[in-house]
């Protein structure tokens, strides 16, 4: 069973993007505004659920901030009806997310299907086709990728690279599920392309790619801190060429670190679920939007403009590449700001600073006398797919003890508290920590951190 691809669309989309390269911000306007135009067109007459929301708006008069804003509550309430390809049915991509061995797996031999991890509280389902795909690919190929330096003009087929991804790999989650197809696209690559466990214990994890000596690494920024104090330490052993960071923000102190530590830039990107390419960093180090297919609003808490320049409350997504799931001023929930100046690197893409997910890394105390370090995205990971919870707080009280929180009432937390606690319990004592205790404590809220979305776990103060 082969990849979701079509080359004719891959190379329309490549040539679309290369294109753009040269526009004026005024002429990737007109690209944006014809593109939206046609998302709605295509969305009133075959999505039940934005047909209804979109009666008798005109398509190429209706700015987009007169639309109405859409959030994942209540799409994902009415999936059915709001995809525009009747076959697809939530009931039965649930059963297919929840197996693992289908990761990657086209689904009725034409879609590419990820779950998202869940931190609205609330986790998502996400279809895309070939179009869809092609538009990401020619993106994450001809955007984010580094210049050609010298290694390349030696190896312009990429033989003697080895990209290693550090992640969660048990669920089908956007990172995994690409990296799994770009296996299956480009077999000859084989070994050249790896997959590492984020949830393994870190001596293994350290071993792993001492074995693998990755020449560009891809990750979370909290993991490749985490590298960065074993590089420090001498205990991990690699020189990647680049450092590829996402899913949570990168703090300037993090990047310097890894950066140092792992002799090597760091390059940083910014996706979601929702539009995996969403940016890419130039060498100048600017964030970029790719503005030519994903509209960014950032807004108040009342979804009004803010002006360039200024943080916004939150985030509304239209993602103009997909027309099998419309996602129209889609409620994102990071707080973002838009430059008001271009960039000096020249393109007309704006530049954007996103304040997204920043979990904190928990230190605890190890069997042998030395610290153990849990990952936040490995800690949330473990509690999602092994204990099925998606809204919770998760706090660090001492170097042995955790403190599980959840949101429900404790007549209807006590199953799930127990869930999470002995999946916490397991997870911590796998890892090395000595006596791991976790409690558990209900009728708690998730609060939210600088970015807007749940800030899930936090450090000892």
């Amino acid at each position: 069973m082969g990849p979701v691809f079509d080359a004719l669309q891959a190379s329309a989309a490549a040539m679309a993007v290369l294109a753009a390269a040269g526009d004026s911000p005024a002429r990737l306007a007109r690209h944006q505004a014809q593109r939206l135009a046609a998302l709605l067109t295509h969305a009133q007459q075959a999505s039940p659920w934005w047909r209804e929301r979109l009666r008798g708006i005109d398509p190429a008069r209706t700015p987009l901030h007169a639309l109405p804003v859409s959030r994942r509550g209540e799409l994902m309430a009415d999936f059915d009806h709001w995809v525009t390809d009747p076959a697809l049915r939530l009931a039965e991509l649930r059963a297919f997310t929840a197996d693992a061995s289908r990761i990657a797996e086209p689904w009725l031999d034409r879609y590419l299907v990820w779950e998202s991890s869940g931190t609205s509280g609330l986790p998502g389902v996400f279809v895309h086709d070939a179009a869809t795909l092609a538009v990401y690919d020619a993106l994450e190929a001809l955007r984010r990728s580094e210049p050609p330096c010298w290694w390349r003009w030696l190896d312009p087929a990429q033989l003697g690279e080895r990209l290693v991804f550090v992640g969660a790999t048990g669920g089908h989650f956007a990172s995994l599920v690409s990296l799994r197809r770009l296996q299956r696209l480009q077999p000859w690559r084989g070994a050249a392309l790896g997959i590492v466990s984020i949830l393994q214990p870190t001596a293994e994890l350290v071993a792993e790619l001492n074995a693998l000596q990755p020449s560009q690494l891809a990750t979370y920024p909290s993991a490749a801190a985490l590298l960065a104090d074993e590089a420090a330490a001498g205990r991990l052993r690699i020189r990647p060429r680049t450092v590829w960071t996402g899913g949570e923000t990168l703090t300037d102190s993090q990047r310097r670190h890894i950066a140092h530590q792992l002799g090597c830039p760091v390059r940083d990107s910014y996706g979601a679920s929702e539009f995996l390419p969403i940016g890419w960093q130039c060498r100048h180090g600017a964030l970029h939007v790719n503005a030519d297919w994903v509209i960014l609003e950032p807004v108040d808490e009342h979804h009004r403009p803010v002006p360039p320049g200024s943080l916004s409350a939150n985030c509304l997504l239209t993602n103009l590449a997909n027309r099998v799931q419309p996602l129209i001023r889609y409620e994102l929930g990071d707080r973002i700001r838009i430059a008001a100046e271009r960039c000096r690197c020249g393109s007309p893409l704006p530049v954007l600073q996103v304040q997204g997910r920043h979990d904190d890394r928990l230190v605890m105390a190890g069997r042998q006398g030395h610290p153990v370090t849990l990952l936040p995205l490995a800690l949330s990971t473990v509690l999602e797919e092994q204990a099925g919870l998606y809204d919770f707080t998760l706090t660090q009280r001492d170097r042995h003890t955790l403190v599980l929180q959840l949101p429900l009432p404790a007549e209807q937390a006590a199953d799930a508290l127990a869930r999470g606690c002995a999946a916490l319990s397991g997870f911590a004592a796998q890892q090395g920590v000595a006596r791991p205790r976790v409690l558990g404590e209900a009728g708690r809220p998730v609060p939210h951190g600088r970015s807007g979305k749940a800030q899930r776990i936090t450090a000892m103060a």
